[in-house]
């Protein structure tokens, strides 16, 4: 027999109506207080926290694919024969965004690692503020190593002049997509 009504709303996280009636004075003032109403939403600090790491989780779903990617495509590269005609320059720009990318894909995979071996510690908040700013410096780790690439294959494509101004560009573009364009919206909404 399929479950409705109140089975249903309870799995999906809403509630059915107004919260039973608290018992006392000081339980209404914790539970007033325990309400996020800052966004609109009506939810506890705990199903803040909840669905705020539900949500970074699912932005680095995003993001771990094109850095597994990358890494996958380094790992690859010095078994080229190509990479014997390969300058010093290019050796080290191939070393630094070898590193760049392991360290973004270590960053970037950290908040699901420790969601996993934190499981059941009821230490949410904490996981959250270690997770958003693991997230954040995976990404700029993430950048610089997409930076890198595209100036070691700019310059061995073509030469080093043009792989300059192609990376400052693409430093550029994700600088501003992914820092300051939302640390302008931050700016306006305050």
């Amino acid at each position: 027999m399929a479950t409705t009504g109140s089975g249903q709303r309870a799995r999906r996280g809403t509630r059915p109506g107004p919260a039973p009636a608290p018992r006392d004075g000081a339980a209404a003032d914790r539970r007033d207080d325990a309400r996020d109403g800052a966004d609109g939403r009506d939810e506890t600090h705990a199903e803040r926290i909840d669905r705020e790491l539900m949500e970074l989780l699912n932005e680095l779903r995003v993001a771990l694919p094109g850095v597994q990617f990358l890494f996958a495509f380094l790992l690859i590269v010095p078994f080229q024969q190509a990479t014997s005609r390969a300058t010093d320059f290019q050796r080290d720009v191939y070393f630094v965004t070898l590193i760049a990318a392991v360290v973004a894909t270590a960053l970037l995979i950290a908040p699901a690692a420790q969601h996993r071996a934190l499981f059941r510690q009821h230490d949410k908040e904490d996981l959250l503020r270690r997770s958003n700013r693991n997230a954040f410096l995976g990404l700029v780790v993430l950048a610089v190593a997409i930076v890198s690439a595209v100036v070691l294959v700019v310059d061995f494509v073509f030469a080093l002049p043009q792989a300059l101004v192609t990376g400052g560009v693409v430093a550029a573009l994700l600088g501003w997509l992914w820092i300051g364009s939302p640390a302008v919206q931050r700016a306006r909404n305050r």
